[in-house]
């Protein structure tokens, strides 16, 4: 492959940014499509067809001219409707690491899933005879408007796993991911990310996860490599229900927390069902409710957490929503980094014990509390109205893909028949990793140096912003990974984000986070970059900031 530089970049970034704005282009057709299906009328075509434009492909050898062929019957398409909204596509480079290695063609090719229909009988017209006529094309039936709401939202998380990975790759380049501009970094200057949700690696205890790892292998090789049960290993579940102070039974131990968030939705919510989230939220989760149906009541979060009164509004009546659960992250939230106060957390559980919903505290942050007073868990405040998440990629490694659930036994017994028709057993491998590093304290050391670490980096990233971006308006968070940032009204998020790319600076537009609006917010994840690459990365981002 030849040398990987900035003009070589910008050619394929361009590829790139023609193939998402092909899938751009078909979100407006299905959207246009859909608004047509509602109002009873036939989808008009109001374009030609355009090209796609695939990336990365290299230029074909000449070929022979091909003998002319009757025309084909013209196919019917679709076309952008006026006035209709844009997609989403996301700015994120990465939260966890890269799960797959799919190209756009693999992974474009997944988006039609099941169902799609079959293409025509290619050999058995390849074997027609001179004079004999061409079977028929068989009839498919017209997608109905469910299907195509199913494939809009296959599209859409292509569109967000392509730029994903894209973004990640470039990412990890010892140059800006596009060309300099003149105001710029120099040509080799280092990439800074403010997107990658996750330690670096001199704040990962490496040499403490080898010696786990060692033991895990010594004391208990049965256990380690066996297929275990869908609970999860066995000690490692003690060692969590121990923790909150509940009975093993109420544990069950997966591959990462959004597995655990995953089967619990499978579990709970069905199409139609009411959710409550906060505004703005982790984008996965709400990807993951609407790709289930759920209808979102997304309530504005506070510096110290959910709006309380907002949801009262909610609820109140005869009218008022009636949700299946309540979504709430409420340890330095993930994008806000704000914290849920104790009167609102004993508020929000009183609402849900008077209006019958499950309280879903997605709490992976919790032990990464640099300053301020410690808070309960809502779960060690209501045992039987709080399903607990969190996950060890926060305080061990994210590599090491361990989370956990806690709740009422009869639920996790349920989510547990789910994991046993997934997986069998999770990776039971890591999971003793996890319990030999957590069972000889060194999860304790690790948090702490973690947190040390994370202190200087949040102080980092707000003296330089207050000095570079006075314009910004944010809260220190008390914890955890991630800043909200606010900037003036009429700021085009989208617009930074190109011009912060082009002098090596890459970050998550706040739009990625909300169902709508947003447009002049973005997320500053600081557990990645060091105070030095900190105080770069803003001098960048304002720079970028001042010529919008």
């Amino acid at each position: 492959m030849g040398a990987r530089t900035p003009a070589t970049l910008a050619a394929v970034d361009a590829d790139v940014a023609r193939t998402l704005g092909e899938l751009e282009r078909k979100l407006h057709e299905l959207e246009h499509t859909l608004s047509a299906i509602g109002r009873g009328e036939e989808p008009v075509d109001q374009t030609p067809p355009q090209p796609f434009a695939a990336p990365l492909q290299p230029a074909a050898p000449p070929q022979p001219a091909a003998p002319p062929q009757p025309a084909a019957p013209p196919q019917p398409a679709v076309a952008p409707y006026p006035g209709a909204a844009a997609p989403r596509v996301s700015s994120r480079l990465v939260d966890e690491s890269i799960e797959q290695d799919d190209g756009p063609a693999n992974v474009l090719a997944a988006a039609s899933g099941p169902g799609t229909a079959p293409a025509p009988d290619v050999g058995q017209r390849a074997n027609l005879r001179p004079g004999d006529t061409a079977p028929p094309a068989p009839r498919v039936a017209a997608p109905s408007a469910a299907e195509l709401l199913r494939f809009r939202e296959r599209l859409e998380q292509v569109a967000r796993e392509l730029t994903h990975d894209y973004d990640e790759l470039l990412g990890r380049l010892s140059f800006p991911a596009m060309p300099t501009s003149p105001a710029g970094p120099a040509p080799g200057a280092p990439a800074i990310s403010f997107a990658r949700g996750a330690p670096s690696l001199d704040i990962v205890d490496v040499d403490g996860l080898r010696d786990a790892a060692v033991r895990a292998f010594e004391s208990d090789p049965a256990g380690t490599t066996a297929y275990g049960t869908s609970v999860g290993y066995p000690r490692l579940r003690s060692w969590i229900a121990e923790r909150h102070g509940v009975e093993p039974d109420r544990v069950l131990v997966t591959n990462g927390s959004m597995q655990a968030d995953a089967f619990l939705f499978e579990h709970l919510v069905r199409p139609g069902d009411e959710v409550i989230v906060e505004r703005p939220s982790y984008d996965r989760t709400l990807l993951s409710l609407r790709q289930r149906g759920a209808r979102l009541h997304d309530i504005e979060l506070q510096p110290d957490g959910i709006d309380i009164h907002a949801l009262e509004r909610l609820l109140a009546g005869g009218a008022g929503a009636r949700p299946r659960l309540a979504h709430i992250i409420p340890n330095f939230q993930n994008p806000a980094g704000y914290t849920l106060s104790l009167p609102k957390r004993r508020a929000l559980l009183g609402l849900a014990a008077e209006h019958g919903f499950l309280v879903f505290e997605d709490d992976p942050y919790v032990e990464l509390r640099f300053s301020g007073e410690s808070l309960p868990t809502m779960l060690s405040m209501d045992q039987d109205r709080v399903v607990y998440a969190s996950s060890f990629s926060k305080t061990v490694c994210p590599g090491i893909r361990v989370g956990y659930l806690v709740g009422p036994a009869d639920l996790i017994g349920a989510v547990a028949q789910l994991a046993t028709n997934t997986y069998i057993s999770p990776n039971m491998v890591a999971q003793s990793v996890v319990y030999e590093f957590c069972a000889s304290g060194a999860i304790d050391r690790s948090i702490e140096m973690v947190k040390g670490a994370l202190a200087e980096r949040a102080e980092t990233l707000a003296n330089a912003l207050r000095r570079e971006l006075p314009e910004a308006e944010f809260v220190v968070p008390q914890g955890g990974y991630f800043m909200w940032v606010t900037l003036p009204p009429g700021t085009d998020v989208h617009a930074l984000h190109h011009a912060a790319a082009e002098r090596g600076v890459s970050f998550v537009n706040g739009t990625d986070f909300l169902l709508e609006g947003g447009e002049n917010t973005l997320r500053l994840a600081y557990s990645g970059v060091t105070p030095g690459q900190i105080e770069t990365g803003v001098e960048r981002l304002a720079e970028a900031f001042r010529t919008l």
